[in-house]
């Protein structure tokens, strides 16, 4: 029988994926891209093998810069404008995500999936690359509620058409719900949230978002969050999200309204 990792500790040290996530780079599957891409060095020596041990004392890292394990978890959640990306950093200089927490957290925390550069609306952040991993995973099944604007009135059968599943470009974009508010407003749960989903889905009506707004990530809503504040999620949403997260296939869901 194979022991995890986690109830045995290993006296060589934690596997390098596992030790970045605790740095609070990323989640360990994206660390794992990072370590592939050559960005991290084990004591000056570029390392691209996964599994790879991280010794008592070693010096890692990323891109240059020196990364130590963080002490303290943070689970966070930002009402992010539209106009500011998704991500911690940018080469061409556009604002983004990840500075709206300066100077008050100090933790290197990185987004739990996206939202588009002209979206806005609820974003998670954290430095937990286990809850990371957990809550921004396909199959956790957490529902993403959308509120829309759109640019024409709303046909009938875009609802009954994104519900079945609309093909566009190899995929099936499917909505768990759609509720139209009026002739151009709707609202949209989706759960795998597939790239731009929802623009998509739209484009293959000929219409085009004018505001597209998420409102709900699971039981974490934007009530209370003006656009560029955050807050701390609280104990009982944390637990909420990572126990819907691990009911693979039953997830966290919301009556409809």
């Amino acid at each position: 029988m194979t022991t995890g990792e986690a109830a045995v500790p290993d006296d060589r040290g934690p596997r390098l994926q596992v030790y970045l996530s605790a740095c609070g780079i990323a989640s360990r599957r994206a660390c794992e891209e990072i370590i592939r891409a050559g960005r991290v060095a084990l004591d000056g020596r570029l390392v691209t093998e996964l599994g790879t041990r991280v010794p008592a004392g070693a010096r890692v890292e990323v891109d240059g810069r020196l990364v130590a394990p963080e002490t303290r978890k943070r689970y966070l959640a930002l009402n992010k404008p539209a106009g500011v990306l998704s991500a911690a950093s940018d080469p061409h200089g556009r604002p983004v995500a990840v500075d709206l927490f300066k100077p008050d957290v100090t933790e290197r925390v990185y987004n739990i999936g996206r939202l588009d550069y002209d979206s806005e609306g609820l974003l998670l952040f954290t430095n937990d690359g286990e809850f990371a991993g957990l809550v921004g995973h396909p199959s956790g099944n957490i529902e993403k509620e959308y509120r829309v604007r759109t640019d024409r009135p709303i046909p009938e059968d875009f609802g009954r058409a994104f519900l079945r599943g609309i093909p566009e470009e190899g995929q099936i974009l499917r909505a768990r719900s759609v509720v139209t508010e009026d002739e151009r407003t709707v609202r949209v749960v989706l759960i795998e949230g597939r790239n731009r989903e929802i623009r998509r889905a739209l484009s293959a009506f000929g219409l085009s978002a004018v505001r597209l707004v998420r409102e709900r990530v699971g039981p974490v809503t934007l009530e209370g969050l003006r656009p560029g504040a955050w807050r701390d999620l609280t104990e009982s949403e944390v637990e909420a999200l990572r126990t819907a997260a691990s009911t693979r296939g039953g997830g966290y869901r919301r009556s409809p309204r």
